[in-house]
Protein backbone atom coordinates (compact mmCIF):
# COMPACT_ATOMS: atom_id res chain seq x y z
CA UNK A 1 0.00 0.00 0.00
CA UNK A 2 1.94 3.12 -1.42
CA UNK A 3 -0.45 5.73 -2.18
CA UNK A 4 -3.48 7.84 -0.44
CA UNK A 5 -5.95 6.60 -2.91
CA UNK A 6 -5.70 2.74 -1.49
CA UNK A 7 -5.37 4.07 1.86
CA UNK A 8 -8.68 5.69 2.03
CA UNK A 9 -10.02 3.01 0.02
CA UNK A 10 -9.80 0.51 3.04
CA UNK A 11 -13.04 0.36 4.79
CA UNK A 12 -13.30 2.27 8.34
CA UNK A 13 -10.31 4.51 7.63
CA UNK A 14 -12.18 7.68 6.72
CA UNK A 15 -14.73 7.25 9.80
CA UNK A 16 -10.99 6.48 11.67
CA UNK A 17 -9.08 9.38 10.06
CA UNK A 18 -12.01 11.89 10.80
CA UNK A 19 -12.48 10.87 14.71
CA UNK A 20 -8.63 10.76 15.02
CA UNK A 21 -8.70 14.64 13.06
CA UNK A 22 -11.62 16.54 15.32
CA UNK A 23 -10.27 14.91 18.58
CA UNK A 24 -6.35 16.48 17.71
CA UNK A 25 -8.42 19.48 17.16
CA UNK A 26 -9.69 19.24 20.36
CA UNK A 27 -6.55 18.87 22.04
CA UNK A 28 -5.14 21.95 20.57
CA UNK A 29 -7.65 24.46 21.21
CA UNK A 30 -8.11 23.26 24.78
CA UNK A 31 -4.45 22.76 25.63
CA UNK A 32 -3.72 26.61 23.98
CA UNK A 33 -6.44 28.04 25.92
CA UNK A 34 -5.61 26.55 29.25
CA UNK A 35 -2.15 27.61 29.28
CA UNK A 36 -3.13 31.27 28.62
CA UNK A 37 -5.64 31.03 31.17
CA UNK A 38 -2.95 30.03 33.84
CA UNK A 39 -0.41 32.43 32.21
CA UNK A 40 -2.79 35.14 32.67
CA UNK A 41 -4.05 33.99 36.41
CA UNK A 42 0.01 33.29 37.73
CA UNK A 43 2.83 34.78 34.95
CA UNK A 44 4.65 31.48 35.55
CA UNK A 45 5.92 30.04 32.25
CA UNK A 46 6.56 26.88 34.43
CA UNK A 47 2.58 26.28 35.17
CA UNK A 48 1.98 27.48 31.75
CA UNK A 49 4.20 24.94 30.46
CA UNK A 50 2.60 22.33 32.86
CA UNK A 51 -0.86 23.43 32.36
CA UNK A 52 -0.20 22.23 28.30
CA UNK A 53 2.19 19.22 29.00
CA UNK A 54 1.34 18.37 32.41
CA UNK A 55 -1.76 15.67 31.09
CA UNK A 56 1.61 13.86 29.42
CA UNK A 57 3.34 13.57 32.22
CA UNK A 58 0.75 11.77 34.44
CA UNK A 59 0.96 9.43 31.53
CA UNK A 60 3.56 7.77 33.27
CA UNK A 61 0.94 6.53 36.00
CA UNK A 62 -1.62 5.33 33.48
CA UNK A 63 1.57 3.69 31.45
CA UNK A 64 2.36 1.95 34.47
CA UNK A 65 -1.26 0.24 35.77
CA UNK A 66 -3.66 0.79 33.05
CA UNK A 67 -1.76 0.26 29.54
CA UNK A 68 -2.83 -3.34 29.16
CA UNK A 69 -6.34 -1.74 28.42
CA UNK A 70 -5.18 -0.89 25.03
CA UNK A 71 -5.62 -4.58 23.92
CA UNK A 72 -8.17 -6.04 26.53
CA UNK A 73 -11.08 -3.14 25.81
CA UNK A 74 -13.52 -3.07 22.65
CA UNK A 75 -11.07 -0.31 20.80
CA UNK A 76 -14.68 1.28 19.84
CA UNK A 77 -15.90 1.65 22.93
CA UNK A 78 -12.84 2.76 25.02
CA UNK A 79 -12.18 5.75 21.96
CA UNK A 80 -16.01 6.99 22.46
CA UNK A 81 -15.42 7.10 26.64
CA UNK A 82 -12.05 8.28 26.14
CA UNK A 83 -12.93 11.37 24.23
CA UNK A 84 -16.26 11.94 26.54
CA UNK A 85 -14.30 12.30 28.99
CA UNK A 86 -12.49 14.55 27.35
CA UNK A 87 -15.00 16.38 26.99
CA UNK A 88 -16.07 16.81 30.77
CA UNK A 89 -13.04 17.57 32.16
CA UNK A 90 -12.79 20.60 29.39
CA UNK A 91 -16.14 21.92 30.82
CA UNK A 92 -15.24 21.23 34.34
CA UNK A 93 -11.52 23.76 33.34
CA UNK A 94 -13.76 26.35 31.90
CA UNK A 95 -15.72 26.85 35.20
CA UNK A 96 -15.69 30.56 36.30
CA UNK A 97 -13.73 30.41 39.47
CA UNK A 98 -12.22 27.49 39.57
CA UNK A 99 -9.01 26.96 42.15
CA UNK A 100 -5.60 25.95 40.22
CA UNK A 101 -4.79 23.11 42.55
CA UNK A 102 -8.26 22.01 40.83
CA UNK A 103 -7.84 22.58 37.00
CA UNK A 104 -4.19 20.49 37.74
CA UNK A 105 -6.11 17.89 39.45
CA UNK A 106 -8.56 17.50 36.62
CA UNK A 107 -5.27 17.38 34.16
CA UNK A 108 -3.48 14.57 35.99
CA UNK A 109 -6.79 12.76 35.99
CA UNK A 110 -7.60 13.18 32.51
CA UNK A 111 -3.62 12.47 31.54
CA UNK A 112 -4.22 8.97 33.71
CA UNK A 113 -7.30 7.76 32.14
CA UNK A 114 -6.27 8.41 28.38
CA UNK A 115 -2.95 6.35 28.66
CA UNK A 116 -4.41 3.56 27.28
CA UNK A 117 -5.85 5.88 24.40
CA UNK A 118 -2.75 5.81 22.06
CA UNK A 119 -2.54 1.74 22.26
CA UNK A 120 -6.05 1.56 21.31
CA UNK A 121 -5.97 4.32 18.48
CA UNK A 122 -3.04 2.71 16.50
CA UNK A 123 -3.39 -1.12 17.82
CA UNK A 124 -7.05 -0.36 15.84
CA UNK A 125 -5.10 1.32 12.81
CA UNK A 126 -2.80 -1.95 12.73
CA UNK A 127 -6.35 -3.72 12.19
CA UNK A 128 -8.12 -1.35 9.81
CA UNK A 129 -4.76 -1.30 7.42
CA UNK A 130 -2.38 -3.84 6.21
CA UNK A 131 0.63 -4.29 8.33
CA UNK A 132 2.68 -2.82 5.15
CA UNK A 133 0.07 -0.05 5.04
CA UNK A 134 0.60 1.25 8.81
CA UNK A 135 3.33 3.84 8.55
CA UNK A 136 1.68 5.46 5.12
CA UNK A 137 -2.13 5.71 7.49
CA UNK A 138 0.13 6.74 10.67
CA UNK A 139 1.68 8.98 7.97
CA UNK A 140 -1.58 10.45 7.61
CA UNK A 141 -2.84 11.18 10.56
CA UNK A 142 0.14 13.04 11.73
CA UNK A 143 0.06 15.02 8.52
CA UNK A 144 -3.75 15.54 9.42
CA UNK A 145 -2.51 16.09 13.06
CA UNK A 146 -0.21 18.77 11.91
CA UNK A 147 -3.30 20.37 10.03
CA UNK A 148 -5.65 20.15 12.80
CA UNK A 149 -2.96 21.92 14.56
CA UNK A 150 -2.20 24.34 12.37
CA UNK A 151 -6.16 25.10 12.40
CA UNK A 152 -6.45 24.61 16.18
CA UNK A 153 -3.95 26.91 17.06
CA UNK A 154 -4.53 29.64 14.69
CA UNK A 155 -8.46 29.52 15.33
CA UNK A 156 -8.01 29.00 18.98
CA UNK A 157 -5.49 32.04 18.98
CA UNK A 158 -8.72 33.97 17.63
CA UNK A 159 -11.14 32.48 19.88
CA UNK A 160 -8.98 33.37 23.06
CA UNK A 161 -8.80 36.80 21.87
CA UNK A 162 -12.84 37.02 20.62
CA UNK A 163 -14.39 35.01 23.45
CA UNK A 164 -11.31 34.16 26.36
CA UNK A 165 -9.48 31.23 27.37
CA UNK A 166 -12.92 29.86 29.20
CA UNK A 167 -14.85 30.17 25.94
CA UNK A 168 -12.43 28.14 23.76
CA UNK A 169 -12.18 25.61 26.59
CA UNK A 170 -16.11 24.93 25.74
CA UNK A 171 -15.53 24.84 21.99
CA UNK A 172 -12.80 22.21 22.70
CA UNK A 173 -15.54 20.32 24.51
CA UNK A 174 -17.85 20.28 21.60
CA UNK A 175 -15.25 19.23 19.56
CA UNK A 176 -14.56 16.24 21.70
CA UNK A 177 -18.32 15.03 21.95
CA UNK A 178 -18.31 15.19 17.85
CA UNK A 179 -15.41 13.04 17.37
CA UNK A 180 -17.47 10.62 20.46
CA UNK A 181 -19.91 10.31 17.94
CA UNK A 182 -18.26 9.77 14.71
CA UNK A 183 -15.72 6.95 16.78
CA UNK A 184 -19.86 5.18 18.12
CA UNK A 185 -21.10 5.62 14.49
CA UNK A 186 -18.76 5.05 12.42
CA UNK A 187 -16.74 1.86 13.71
CA UNK A 188 -16.98 -1.32 13.38
CA UNK A 189 -17.37 -2.93 17.01
CA UNK A 190 -14.31 -5.48 17.76
CA UNK A 191 -13.35 -7.59 20.69
CA UNK A 192 -10.45 -7.05 22.36
CA UNK A 193 -7.14 -8.04 20.46
CA UNK A 194 -6.14 -9.89 23.69
CA UNK A 195 -8.35 -11.79 25.84
CA UNK A 196 -8.88 -11.13 29.93
CA UNK A 197 -9.22 -8.63 31.93
CA UNK A 198 -7.15 -5.23 31.93
CA UNK A 199 -5.60 -5.24 35.31
CA UNK A 200 -2.01 -3.41 37.13
CA UNK A 201 -0.47 -6.80 37.38
CA UNK A 202 -0.99 -7.88 33.19
CA UNK A 203 0.06 -4.36 32.32
CA UNK A 204 3.75 -4.88 34.97
CA UNK A 205 3.58 -8.38 33.09
CA UNK A 206 3.65 -7.36 29.35
CA UNK A 207 5.61 -3.95 29.81
CA UNK A 208 8.08 -6.22 30.92
CA UNK A 209 7.84 -8.81 28.16
CA UNK A 210 8.04 -5.63 25.82
CA UNK A 211 11.13 -4.23 27.90
CA UNK A 212 13.16 -7.37 28.22
CA UNK A 213 13.97 -6.75 24.37
CA UNK A 214 17.26 -5.02 23.78
CA UNK A 215 16.48 -3.59 20.17
CA UNK A 216 12.82 -2.66 21.67
CA UNK A 217 14.26 -0.81 24.61
CA UNK A 218 16.54 1.41 22.14
CA UNK A 219 13.43 2.32 20.12
CA UNK A 220 11.56 3.17 23.00
CA UNK A 221 14.26 5.50 24.41
CA UNK A 222 14.79 7.10 20.57
CA UNK A 223 10.54 7.64 20.53
CA UNK A 224 10.83 9.02 24.21
CA UNK A 225 13.40 11.23 24.96
CA UNK A 226 14.26 13.30 21.93
CA UNK A 227 10.90 14.42 21.22
CA UNK A 228 10.37 14.96 24.69
CA UNK A 229 12.85 17.15 25.06
CA UNK A 230 12.23 19.40 22.06
CA UNK A 231 8.29 19.44 23.26
CA UNK A 232 9.81 21.17 26.35
CA UNK A 233 10.90 24.00 23.71
CA UNK A 234 7.35 24.17 22.76
CA UNK A 235 6.21 24.37 26.19
CA UNK A 236 7.53 27.85 26.19
CA UNK A 237 6.09 29.48 23.09
CA UNK A 238 3.71 31.46 25.66
CA UNK A 239 6.20 32.70 27.73
CA UNK A 240 8.68 33.29 24.95
CA UNK A 241 6.43 35.52 22.66
CA UNK A 242 3.09 35.64 24.90
CA UNK A 243 1.20 37.61 21.91
CA UNK A 244 1.91 35.32 18.73
CA UNK A 245 2.28 31.65 20.98
CA UNK A 246 -0.45 30.50 17.92
CA UNK A 247 1.49 31.82 15.27
CA UNK A 248 4.80 29.73 16.29
CA UNK A 249 2.53 26.97 17.30
CA UNK A 250 1.10 26.95 13.77
CA UNK A 251 4.68 27.10 12.44
CA UNK A 252 5.62 23.89 13.80
CA UNK A 253 2.57 22.37 12.97
CA UNK A 254 3.40 22.99 9.53
CA UNK A 255 6.82 21.55 9.67
CA UNK A 256 5.81 18.62 11.29
CA UNK A 257 2.81 17.87 8.29
CA UNK A 258 5.81 18.36 5.80
CA UNK A 259 7.96 15.67 7.49
CA UNK A 260 5.36 13.53 7.82
CA UNK A 261 4.29 13.80 3.99
CA UNK A 262 8.13 13.28 2.88
CA UNK A 263 8.33 10.34 5.14
CA UNK A 264 4.84 8.56 4.84
CA UNK A 265 4.27 8.95 1.32
CA UNK A 266 8.04 9.61 -0.70
CA UNK A 267 10.81 7.82 1.43
CA UNK A 268 11.78 4.29 0.33
CA UNK A 269 12.08 1.34 2.64
CA UNK A 270 16.13 1.68 1.60
CA UNK A 271 16.42 4.88 3.05
CA UNK A 272 14.61 4.91 6.40
CA UNK A 273 17.15 3.02 8.12
CA UNK A 274 19.42 5.93 7.10
CA UNK A 275 17.11 9.22 8.14
CA UNK A 276 16.54 8.08 11.76
CA UNK A 277 19.30 9.91 13.52
CA UNK A 278 19.40 13.25 11.05
CA UNK A 279 15.65 13.73 11.74
CA UNK A 280 15.98 13.70 15.27
CA UNK A 281 19.31 15.99 14.87
CA UNK A 282 16.95 18.19 12.57
CA UNK A 283 14.17 18.61 15.52
CA UNK A 284 16.54 19.52 17.94
CA UNK A 285 18.97 22.08 16.42
CA UNK A 286 17.62 25.00 14.96
CA UNK A 287 16.72 25.23 18.59
CA UNK A 288 19.39 25.89 19.49
CA UNK A 289 19.65 29.40 18.16
CA UNK A 290 16.93 30.54 20.54
CA UNK A 291 19.72 31.30 22.86
CA UNK A 292 20.54 34.51 20.33
CA UNK A 293 17.20 35.69 21.03
CA UNK A 294 15.65 35.64 18.07
CA UNK A 295 13.13 38.09 16.76
CA UNK A 296 9.29 36.41 15.16
CA UNK A 297 9.96 35.68 12.12
CA UNK A 298 13.62 33.91 12.15
CA UNK A 299 11.90 32.21 15.07
CA UNK A 300 8.87 30.98 13.06
CA UNK A 301 11.54 29.93 10.21
CA UNK A 302 13.15 27.88 12.99
CA UNK A 303 10.58 26.30 14.47
CA UNK A 304 9.02 25.24 11.05
CA UNK A 305 12.37 23.78 10.26
CA UNK A 306 12.91 21.82 13.52
CA UNK A 307 9.60 20.54 13.34
CA UNK A 308 10.26 18.64 10.04
CA UNK A 309 12.14 16.29 12.45
CA UNK A 310 9.24 14.62 14.27
CA UNK A 311 8.93 12.60 11.01
CA UNK A 312 11.56 10.37 12.64
CA UNK A 313 8.34 8.85 15.33
CA UNK A 314 7.36 7.40 12.42
CA UNK A 315 10.04 5.24 10.90
CA UNK A 316 10.90 4.02 14.85
CA UNK A 317 7.00 2.81 15.22
CA UNK A 318 7.42 0.92 11.95
CA UNK A 319 10.37 -0.63 13.85
CA UNK A 320 8.81 -1.17 16.54
CA UNK A 321 5.82 -3.21 14.71
CA UNK A 322 8.67 -5.15 13.07
CA UNK A 323 9.83 -6.46 16.63
CA UNK A 324 6.70 -6.94 18.30
CA UNK A 325 4.22 -9.82 18.10
CA UNK A 326 0.63 -9.01 16.49
CA UNK A 327 -1.29 -9.75 19.77
CA UNK A 328 0.78 -7.11 21.77
CA UNK A 329 1.02 -4.43 19.42
CA UNK A 330 -1.45 -2.09 20.76
CA UNK A 331 0.46 -2.09 24.30
CA UNK A 332 3.46 -1.41 22.72
CA UNK A 333 2.26 1.17 20.61
CA UNK A 334 0.64 2.93 23.64
CA UNK A 335 3.78 2.47 25.58
CA UNK A 336 5.28 4.03 22.94
CA UNK A 337 2.84 6.69 22.79
CA UNK A 338 2.58 6.85 27.09
CA UNK A 339 6.01 7.05 27.62
CA UNK A 340 6.72 10.18 24.79
CA UNK A 341 3.78 11.97 26.17
CA UNK A 342 5.15 11.31 29.77
CA UNK A 343 8.65 12.54 28.61
CA UNK A 344 7.11 15.80 27.06
CA UNK A 345 5.94 16.56 30.15
CA UNK A 346 9.14 15.89 31.70
CA UNK A 347 10.30 18.37 28.70
CA UNK A 348 7.97 20.75 29.86
CA UNK A 349 8.90 20.70 33.38
CA UNK A 350 12.65 20.48 33.03
CA UNK A 351 12.45 23.82 30.38
CA UNK A 352 10.20 25.74 32.31
CA UNK A 353 12.36 25.25 35.04
CA UNK A 354 15.62 26.35 34.08
CA UNK A 355 13.01 29.32 31.81
CA UNK A 356 11.99 29.80 35.86
CA UNK A 357 15.56 31.03 37.05
CA UNK A 358 17.14 31.92 33.53
CA UNK A 359 14.78 33.32 30.68
CA UNK A 360 12.50 31.41 28.19
CA UNK A 361 14.71 31.61 24.91
CA UNK A 362 17.61 29.78 27.74
CA UNK A 363 15.51 27.34 28.67
CA UNK A 364 14.37 26.59 25.50
CA UNK A 365 18.36 26.44 23.66
CA UNK A 366 19.30 24.48 27.05
CA UNK A 367 16.67 21.08 26.05
CA UNK A 368 17.62 21.37 22.84
CA UNK A 369 21.29 20.99 23.20
CA UNK A 370 19.94 18.01 25.59
CA UNK A 371 18.12 16.29 22.69
CA UNK A 372 20.77 16.69 20.62
CA UNK A 373 23.61 15.07 22.98
CA UNK A 374 20.82 11.75 23.51
CA UNK A 375 20.87 11.61 19.81
CA UNK A 376 24.77 11.71 18.88
CA UNK A 377 24.88 8.71 21.76
CA UNK A 378 25.71 5.76 20.13
CA UNK A 379 22.84 3.65 19.43
CA UNK A 380 23.96 0.44 17.42
CA UNK A 381 20.26 -1.43 18.27
CA UNK A 382 18.65 1.12 16.03
CA UNK A 383 20.69 -0.07 13.25
CA UNK A 384 20.08 -3.72 12.62
CA UNK A 385 18.90 -3.96 9.38
CA UNK A 386 15.01 -4.88 8.38
CA UNK A 387 13.81 -6.45 5.64
CA UNK A 388 12.27 -4.39 2.72
CA UNK A 389 8.96 -6.53 2.38
CA UNK A 390 7.93 -7.75 5.29
CA UNK A 391 9.89 -5.08 7.31
CA UNK A 392 10.76 -7.68 9.91
CA UNK A 393 14.03 -7.59 11.62
CA UNK A 394 17.27 -9.38 9.67
CA UNK A 395 19.03 -12.13 11.96
CA UNK A 396 22.60 -11.77 12.13
CA UNK A 397 22.91 -14.06 9.52
CA UNK A 398 20.81 -11.78 6.94
CA UNK A 399 17.86 -14.11 7.00
CA UNK A 400 14.12 -13.17 8.30
CA UNK A 401 13.46 -14.02 11.74
CA UNK A 402 10.73 -16.64 12.50
CA UNK A 403 7.37 -15.44 11.75
CA UNK A 404 4.86 -14.49 14.38
CA UNK A 405 3.35 -16.46 17.28
CA UNK A 406 -0.95 -16.65 16.46
CA UNK A 407 -2.85 -14.72 18.97
CA UNK A 408 -3.00 -16.27 22.21
CA UNK A 409 -4.21 -14.43 26.15
CA UNK A 410 -1.02 -15.23 27.24
CA UNK A 411 1.92 -15.23 25.04
CA UNK A 412 5.25 -16.87 25.87
CA UNK A 413 7.83 -15.08 27.11
CA UNK A 414 10.53 -13.89 24.53
CA UNK A 415 14.57 -14.11 24.94
CA UNK A 416 16.12 -11.04 26.30
CA UNK A 417 18.39 -10.14 22.85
Amino acid sequence: MRTYRELFRTPEFTPFFAAASVQTAAQTATGLALGTLVYARTGSPLLSALAMFGPSLAQVAGALTLLSAADRLPPRAALTALALLSAGAACVQAAPGLPLWAAFAVLLVTGVAASPGGGVRYGLLNEIVPREGFLLGRSVLNMTGGAMQICGFAVGGALVTVFSARGTLLVGASLYVVAAAVARFGLTARPPRVTGRPSVRETWRTNALLWSSAPRRYVFLALWVPNGLVVGCESLYVAYAPGHAGLLFACGALGMLAGDTLVGRFVTTRWRARLGAPLRLLLAAPYLLFALRPGLPLALVLVALASVGFAASLLLQERLLALTPQELSGQALGLSSSGMLAMQGVGAAVAGGIAQLTSPATGMAAVAGLSVAVTLTPAPGLRTPVDADGGRLLGANGSPRASRTPRTAHPAPEETS
